[in-house]
C-alpha cells in the first residue's frame, strides 16, 4: 500500500563529488586502523563513512567500474537551460557548459513536485537563497521544459493526486526491495535521468539514509534450483540490488526518451479558457455534475466551479486559481465559502490535480482535501464547445425486466427537441419517450428486456457517447467494501486526524455467472450496516476497542494519538481491524444477509509532512 503524500526520499541527486571523494579517502584507511576501528564504529553506524560503498556496483559501463559515479564522464545529451532566472539561481553551483547545459540540472527531468522538492533541499543543505516567487517561477520553468511527457506522467499521477493505493507498476521483487522499501515506487518514476544521474542518486541515498547502504549492497539471490558452475569455472559473483536497479532505471526511465522527444516540440501555452462540464464522484457521497469556467489571468488561470450532488441535489460553488506545467498538468486550489460542517464535506479549500489530454478537450484527476488528503472527488472534465456533452446519468443501474424506468441524463447543450431515436442505451434497452428538462438535463423512459446483455452500457445522445455509464444487471451477486485496504491516522490532540470513508458496493458476476472473473462489474452502492471485527495479530489483540469509531454511514473516525494507560503496555491506539458491511436488503445464496469486508490499519500521525502546496499556487 502506497501513501503518496508521505514519501521522504528526494527525486534528484545531491551533488556528491566532494562528499564521495572524502568518504572514499576515509574508507581507504579503514583497514589500517586495526583495533582503533572500534572507536569509529558509532560514526560508521550513523552513515558518516558510507557514501562510497556503492561505487563499484552502480555502474553499467565497464571502463568506469572502479570509479565513483561522480568521476564518470556524462555521455548523454543534456537539456540546455534557457531561463535566465533558473540560470542565475542554479548556475552558481551547477556549472554551465558551452551548449547551455547546467551540470546535474540538464540531465534530470521531473514533475513539478519533484523540482519543488529539489529546490527545498538546495535551500536546506546547500544554502540556496531564493524567494517564494522566484522558486515558483523556477519550478514552473523546470516542470515544463525539464518535465515529463504525458505518457510518462500519466502512470504516476497518483503521486500528485495524493492517492493511497497498492502499486502494481513495480516490475520485480528486486526493484521493490531496492526502490520501494522506503517510499512509493512512483517517487523514482516521477523523474527521468541519465545513467550517471541515476547512479549519483544512489550515492545521495547512501550518504543521507543509513539504511540505503545495506539495501543497495545486498546481493540478489539466485533462483532456487539454479545450477552451480561446473568444473573449475570461477563462481560468478551475484549482482547487487543497486546494480540491477540502476540498469532497470537507466533503460526504463531514461533521460532522452522517445516520448519526451515527441512531446517537447509540442509544448505550448495551454488554451483552456471557456466552460468545462464536470462529472465527479466521492466515496460515500455518490455522483456530482457541474461546470468549471476557466479564465486566463496572465500566465495562469482563475476558475469558477459549480457542483451539484445527484444524491441530495445540493449545489456547491467554488472559486479558485490554477496553473499548467508542461502544457497538460494542472495544479490548482479552489475554495467554498463558510466553515466545513463535517471533515468530508465539500467545503473549505480543495487542492486540484488534473491531467489534460494533449488535444485539450478532456481532463481527469482529483480534487482533494483533509489533513492527509484522504477526502477527494474523482473528476472528469469535458470542454463545452457548443455541441452536446453527456456528463452523467441516474439512477446508478437498471435491472433486467424493468419497465418504465426513468433515466436522467445530465450534461450541457442537450438538444431541446430530443426524440427517442436520438438516444441509445445499448442492446436490450428500449427508449419509450424523452422529456427535455433543460439544456443540462433530459429524462428518458426506458424498458429493459429480460434478456438484455448484462454489463456496463454506453449512453449515447446523438453522436456523443458516455462510455460504460449505465450498468444493466440480473442480480447483485456479492458485496465489496471499498477501499479494500486503507490507512487512517490517530490524532486530535496535537496532530490532525486521518479519517476514512468506506462504501459498500454490489457486484454482478457477469455473463458467466462466476464471481471473481474478468466480466464481473460494479452495479451500485448498497445500504449496509457497519461494524468492526478484530484482525488477530497477537494473542492479546483488542484493537476494536481502541482504534476509533465507525458510524452507520461507513465513516471511520480514529482515536486520539499518544500512549493510552487503559491499554495493555500503555500502547498507543493504533491497530488493525476488519471493517464489515452487512447489506440491509440483500441475501446471499444461503439466505443470509450479504456482507463484505475491508482491511483497515490505524497508525500514528505522520510526525513530519512532505506536502507541497506551493506547487498549486
Amino acid at each position: 500500500m502506497t501513501v503518496a503524500q508521505q514519501d521522504q526520499l528526494s527525486p534528484e541527486g545531491h551533488p556528491a563529488s566532494p562528499r564521495a571523494t572524502l568518504f572514499g579517502a576515509l574508507r581507504g584507511g579503514w583497514d589500517r586502523l586495526g583495533p582503533r576501528r572500534a572507536l569509529l564504529m558509532p560514526l560508521a553506524a550513523a552513515g558518516i563513512l558510507s557514501a562510497s560503498l556503492v561505487t563499484a556496483q552502480v555502474d553499467g559501463n565497464a571502463d568506469e567500474s572502479n570509479k565513483d559515479p561522480s568521476d564518470w564522464v556524462e555521455k548523454e545529451t543534456g537539456i540546455p537551460v534557457t531561463d535566465a532566472l533558473t540560470k542565475e539561481k542554479c548556475g552558481s553551483c551547477h556549472a554551465p557548459d558551452a551548449k547551455g547545459n547546467l551540470s546535474r540540472v540538464s540531465w534530470v527531468r521531473a514533475t513539478p513536485e519533484g523540482w519543488a522538492q529539489t529546490i527545498k533541499r538546495m535551500v536546506k543543505l546547500n544554502g540556496l537563497s531564493i524567494t517564494p516567487e522566484e522558486a515558483r517561477s523556477v519550478v514552473k520553468y523546470l516542470g515544463t521544459w525539464h518535465g515529463l511527457a504525458p505518457e510518462e506522467a500519466k502512470p504516476v499521477m497518483y503521486m500528485a493526486e495524493r492517492r493511497v493505493q497498492d502499486e502494481t507498476n513495480i516490475p520485480n521483487d528486486t526493484i521493490r526491495e531496492t526502490c520501494a522499501g522506503c517510499h512509493a515506487f512512483g517517487q523514482p518514476l516521477s523523474s527521468r535521468r541519465s545513467h550517471r544521474e541515476w547512479a549519483l542518486l544512489q550515492n545521495m541515498h547512501v550518504a543521507l539514509y543509513s539504511q540505503a547502504e545495506y539495501q543497495f549492497n545486498r546481493p540478489v539471490e539466485q533462483p532456487a534450483g539454479a545450477a552451480p558452475a561446473g568444473g573449475d569455472a570461477p563462481v560468478k559473483k551475484p549482482p547487487t540490488h543497486a546494480k540491477l536497479a540502476l540498469d532497470w532505471l537507466s533503460k526504463e526511465a531514461n533521460l532522452n526518451s522517445a516520448a519526451w522527444a515527441d512531446w517537447r516540440p509540442r509544448i505550448g501555452t495551454p488554451k483552456l479558457a471557456g466552460t468545462w462540464v464536470i462529472s465527479a464522484s466521492q466515496r460515500g457521497h455518490g455522483h456530482f455534475v457541474g461546470t468549471m469556467t476557466i479564465t486566463p489571468a496572465g500566465d495562469d488561470f482563475t476558475t469558477t466551479t459549480t457542483l451539484r450532488s445527484l444524491d441530495t441535489g445540493a449545489t456547491t460553488a467554488l472559486t479558485g486559481k490554477g496553473l499548467v506545467y508542461a502544457g497538460y498538468s494542472w495544479r490548482g486550489t479552489s475554495s467554498a465559502p463558510g466553515p466545513s460542517p463535517k471533515p468530508d464535506a465539500l467545503a473549505g479549500t480543495l487542492r486540484e490535480t488534473l491531467f489534460f489530454a494533449p488535444g485539450q478537450n478532456r481532463a481527469e484527476g482529483r480534487f482533494y482535501w483533509g489533513d492527509y488528503h484522504e477526502f477527494g472527488l474523482d473528476v472528469t472534465m469535458t470542454r463545452a464547445t457548443g455541441g452536446p456533452v453527456v456528463a452523467g446519468v441516474s439512477p446508478d443501474a437498471l435491472k433486467l425486466g424493468r419497465k418504465g424506468a426513468e433515466v436522467h441524463i445530465y450534461g450541457a447543450a442537450l438538444p431541446a427537441s430530443l426524440s427517442a431515436a436520438d438516444l441509445d442505451f445499448g442492446t436490450g434497452v428500449t427508449v419509450r419517450k424523452v422529456a427535455s428538462v433543460s439544456a443540462n438535463e433530459a429524462v428518458a423512459t426506458v424498458d429493459i428486456a429480460a434478456d438484455a446483455i448484462v454489463g456496463a452500457h454506453d449512453v449515447a445522445v446523438g453522436g456523443v457517447v458516455l462510455a460504460k455509464a449505465l450498468p444493466v444487471y440480473a442480480a447483485i451477486d456479492y458485496l465489496k467494501v471499498t477501499p479494500e485496504t486503507s490507512l487512517a491516522h490517530l490524532g486530535g490532540i496535537k496532530y490532525g486526524k486521518g479519517y476514512e470513508q468506506f462504501e459498500a458496493t454490489g457486484w454482478s458476476s457477469g455473463a458467466d455467472g462466476k464471481p471473481g472473473t474478468a466480466d464481473d462489474f460494479a452495479v451500485m452502492p448498497v445500504q449496509a450496516d457497519w461494524a468492526m471485527q478484530e484482525f488477530p495479530t497477537v494473542t492479546y489483540d483488542d484493537d476494536t476497542k481502541y482504534v476509533g469509531a465507525l458510524d452507520m454511514s461507513g465513516f471511520f473516525t480514529p482515536n486520539v494519538e499518544g500512549p493510552n494507560p487503559d491499554r495493555r503496555f500503555s500502547r498507543n491506539n493504533y491497530g488493525e481491524v476488519w471493517v464489515v458491511a452487512t447489506a440491509k436488503a440483500l441475501k446471499d445464496k444461503t439466505g443470509k444477509p450479504m456482507s463484505g469486508r475491508a482491511y483497515l490499519v490505524t497508525t500514528v500521525p505522520a510526525y513530519k509532512r512532505w506536502d507541497q502546496p506551493e506547487v498549486s499556487q
